[in-house]
């Protein structure tokens, strides 16, 4: 049985029971000659170089912005060593998933296993420990990748509206940031409307155009006058340094990309090694994520604001378009981002459940409808809304980037006869950090969440402040 049918809701006794044949076969065809990436069906599969730039495209966002006031947390020194030592760490960590599926799906003979079905086949053949949670492993799963986007489209809905504010501001009469978000409201459930994907392409490529051309009129602004190193504080306080960690999780872990792009791929098997795809782009991302918040956290110091467009010039026509284009880029980008939490939910737990209805459209429709008022919602009621995008970092993608392929490492080693001491070390370690990680990042951003609102910060005021920890996340 197709495991994507699986996925999809087929509940038919003999698809579960020939997927159940396929898990009690999963050690004996270890050794069998079957190579996935030959026998996967991808309609219009890229090449490697599309692949790069589509991989530089979906990390290569928003999040660039949030640099500047994410090394505002850390300092300037200390933000450049960990933001090297976290691109490592979730480059590394995206090479043991990819190699892990790939292990898997080489087993089941199935060309694709998606992170969910990934996480609940390894935990089903792992210790024995970790057997009685394989059912419930992939609902977790889906659970973490719903959040993580839906802070994202949360954090679009206010970054859209808060730029074209500072921009209209300047030529009438100047109205509550959460009133252009009520406006935004009914474009944005309307994009969210179109099913088909290559609808939104030509202009899921515009806003890759805008973003580049808008990055480099940003740094024309941040080396104009540029201050001496000297000016900017090399290390920040232990608790703003975690809030630093889970914004710079959010902005540069990608690993919903990345499984995407890998699926894709004309040749496959050019993604991993050391000169492959994921590494080649992943080091050029980091470097200019520390590039942009090296320099623009030295051009502003303490004043560095949640995305480094709100420290744009607010009377300058050239500032005001990179504000307006911005937030066209990701206006287009919001559909992409609930693109993700949509299929997820109507796929694995609607659709099938719906199969007979003669309402099935107007329920998706629905659906897509009630997830665009939820995230306007806890835009607009949230008013420390930059500090719960470092509590989705710090506790979806501990989780999602860290965490979960460590254990999915040690299942698949268990289930081959091939974990050693120091493979079990390494991902014990893995496991660790990303529950610390989750742990420790989630009581940071609680506690300054409580603090916050016990100041009485307007949500106007205290969401773009100085040093707020706002991550807006790749395209």
């Amino acid at each position: 049985m197709a495991l994507d049918e699986k996925t999809n809701g087929g509940q038919k006794k003999n698809d579960e029971k020939n997927f159940s044949m396929q898990m009690s076969n999963y050690a004996e065809d270890s050794g069998a000659p079957y190579d996935p990436h030959e026998h996967r069906v991808v309609a219009n599969p890229t090449t490697d170089r599309e692949t790069l730039i589509h991989l530089l495209k979906g990390c290569l966002g928003t999040g660039i912005l949030a640099m500047p006031n994410a090394f505002g947390n850390s300092g300037l020194a200390l933000g450049t060593v960990a933001t090297v030592l976290i691109g490592i760490l979730c480059t590394y960590c995206l090479h043991v998933l990819v190699r892990s599926q790939y292990e898997m799906c080489k087993r089941l003979k199935v060309p694709i296993l998606s992170y969910p079905e990934s996480m609940k086949v390894a935990l089903q053949h792992g210790p024995a420990a970790f057997r009685p949670f394989a059912n419930i492993s992939a609902p977790v799963v889906d659970f973490f990748l719903i959040l993580y986007q839906l802070g994202i489209c949360c954090v679009y809905i206010m970054f859209v509206a808060e730029n074209i504010k500072e921009v209209t501001d300047q030529y009438w009469k100047p109205i509550d940031v959460r009133v252009h978000m009520l406006i935004l409201l009914t474009p944005l459930v309307l994009i969210c409307y179109i099913r088909n994907l290559k609808l939104l392409a030509p202009f899921s490529q515009l806003a890759n155009i805008i973003t580049f051309i808008g990055i480099a009129i940003i740094l024309y602004y941040i080396f104009q006058d540029l201050p001496p190193i000297s000016s900017a504080r090399l290390v920040g306080t232990p608790q703003a340094f975690v809030l630093y960690i889970g914004t710079t999780l959010f902005a540069l872990e990608a690993v919903g990309v990345v499984i995407a792009l890998e699926n894709n791929m004309k040749t496959p098997k050019s993604f991993g090694g050391w000169l492959g795809i994921l590494n080649q782009g992943m080091a050029a991302i980091t470097i200019m994520y520390i590039g942009v918040g090296f320099f623009g956290f030295i051009k502003y110091g303490s004043n560095a604001k949640g995305s480094v467009t709100l420290n744009l010039p607010q009377e300058q026509l050239l500032a005001q378009c990179v504000k307006i284009a911005f937030a066209i880029a990701i206006f287009i980008s919001y559909a992409l981002q609930a693109y993700v939490p949509i299929e997820i939910i109507w796929n694995t737990y609607l659709k099938a459940k719906l199969d007979q209805s003669n309402k099935k459209l107007l329920i998706e429709y629905v659906m897509r409808t009630v997830i665009v008022i939820l995230t306007f919602c806890l835009a607009v009621a949230i008013p420390l809304l930059d500090l719960f995008i470092s509590l989705f970092g710090a506790l979806c993608l501990s989780a999602l980037g860290i965490a979960f392929p460590g254990i999915i490492e040690l299942c698949v080693a268990y289930s081959s006869n091939r974990l050693n001491f120091p493979l079990m070390l390494k991902d014990i370690v893995l496991i660790i950090v990303g529950i610390l990680g989750l742990i420790i990042g989630t009581y940071c951003s609680l506690l300054e969440i409580v603090k916050k609102m016990g100041e009485g910060d307007s949500p106007l005021e205290s969401t773009f402040q100085p040093n707020s920890t706002v991550s807006t996340p790749h395209l």
